[in-house]
């Protein structure tokens, strides 16, 4: 039995991830790029001897966000790792930017200090200040913690079984404060943590206990048993 895993997954390349936009509920496509190099990504790293067993995989959380559920599509599919096992979830929808949607940083900068929010030296960092109108750090740990409880009971519950996955798609700012969450992290810390458009993290346990979450920084690919059995 191996240590089950949480891979998050962020959606592949759209045209305000390339300029850098603030992208949280404009439902943006992949770019032509974005899609070639999600399903190369699919290809490389999905199936039986790949870093993502499809048959391991118990659950599926996915963002309503349309590049969201396309990088899914691309990447795995409901048709291998089963639609009953698909979920999508607001939890893991991209932090509410509110009044900053469509902005670059600088802009986002430029306009607090316009309105006075950010006096003197003090430059506006997410992690601590949150978004005019948007979500707050405070709100964005709240819903990440009751996923992770979620997902941690999940594959508690498997824990005697076969090793039981979870995959995540989601969206930058979220996936990198979940994974400072996963390790009891405040999000208030500035999390230094990078994932690419399309890119795929690893989420796992130490000592195979689910009561120590861990970050993977990495992990060689699992080869099938000859000697195991396909789930139906």
């Amino acid at each position: 039995m191996t240590t089950p895993r949480v891979f998050i997954a962020r959606h592949g390349e759209t045209e305000w991830s390339l300029s850098g936009q603030h992208t949280s509920f404009t439902d943006l496509p992949l770019t032509a790029n974005g899609e070639r190099r999600v399903s190369a990504t699919g290809r490389a790293m999905v199936g039986m001897d790949r870093l993502i067993d499809p048959r391991h995989i118990l659950k599926v959380f996915i963002s309503p966000r349309l590049r969201a559920r396309r990088t899914f599509d691309l990447l795995v599919g409901a048709d291998k790792c089963g639609v009953d096992r698909v979920a999508v979830d607001d939890r893991v929808q991209e932090w509410n930017y509110g009044d900053y949607e469509g902005l670059l940083t600088a802009q986002i900068r430029k306009l607090r200090k316009e309105r006075g929010l950010d006096p003197g030296d003090k430059v506006w960092n997410i992690w601590q200040d949150g978004c005019e109108n948007g979500e707050s750090p405070e709100q964005i740990t709240r819903r990440l913690d009751d996923i992770i409880a979620e997902v941690q009971e999940l594959q508690r519950a498997h824990q005697k079984d076969m090793r039981k996955d979870i995959l995540i798609v989601g969206h930058g700012h979220i996936l990198r404060a979940l994974a400072m969450r996963w390790v009891r992290k405040s999000i208030h810390e500035n999390p230094a943590l990078l994932l690419e458009a399309g890119a795929i993290g690893v989420l796992s346990y130490e000592h195979n206990n689910i009561d120590e979450p861990a970050i993977l920084l990495g992990g060689a690919f699992i080869v099938p048993d000859p000697n195991e059995k396909d789930e139906e």
